[in-house]
């Protein structure tokens, strides 16, 4: 394609716009592949980042796939009607996103929503936590050690073994039974 003349690059984007209205999405990927440097560009111009403008970008041609039969060749061209969707587009998302982020004064960060858990979440994980708790001290020392030390202590069945001196498949019966219990337990 970079062999043609200026004519006929026109011409063939008009005839892939008409076949982008009709439905074709492989007319719509020849669009984008000629043109989507260019409009990235105009988006780029007027957003000042580089993920604002490729969002825009996407929602270009997201247009252009819906609207391809509203282009007319006899009004312009078929690179000034795309990049005057992109400029508007651009324009859209700019006035949407208002000042930068960056470009914020902390005072604003006030009315920023928390994420940590209200009050009762937090009631209700102390609650699951005490009645683990119980669970726990409810089996015997060597199997509440092994369980606590593999879970919470993040150590494998390999290294408890070895550190109880028992055989690997003897010390995950242990915890297999002790899990059991637990289960069984928690859910009285």
């Amino acid at each position: 394609m970079s062999s043609m003349t200026p004519d006929e690059g026109r011409a063939f984007l008009v005839e892939r716009l008409r076949a982008v209205a009709d439905g074709d999405r492989e007319a719509l990927r020849s669009v984008y592949d000629r043109t989507a440097a260019k409009l990235f560009g105009v988006c780029l111009r007027i957003l000042d980042s580089r993920e604002e403008a490729e969002d825009v970008l996407q929602d270009v041609y997201l247009t252009v796939w819906n609207r391809a039969d509203s282009f007319d060749p006899e009004r312009a061209s078929p690179i000034t009607w795309l990049a005057t969707i992109a400029r508007n587009r651009a324009i859209d998302r700019r006035r949407q996103i208002g000042p930068r982020l960056q470009d914020r004064p902390v005072d604003e960060a006030v009315d920023i929503a928390d994420a940590s858990p209200d009050a009762l979440s937090l009631l209700h994980r102390s609650d699951e936590a005490r009645r683990l708790a119980e669970c726990l001290d409810g089996l015997d020392g060597r199997t509440r050690g092994a369980i606590v030390t593999a879970f919470f202590g993040g150590h494998t069945y390999d290294e408890l073994a070895a550190r109880a001196g028992m055989p690997l498949g003897t010390m995950k019966s242990l915890i297999r039974r002790g899990l059991l219990r637990l289960k069984e337990c928690l859910s009285s």
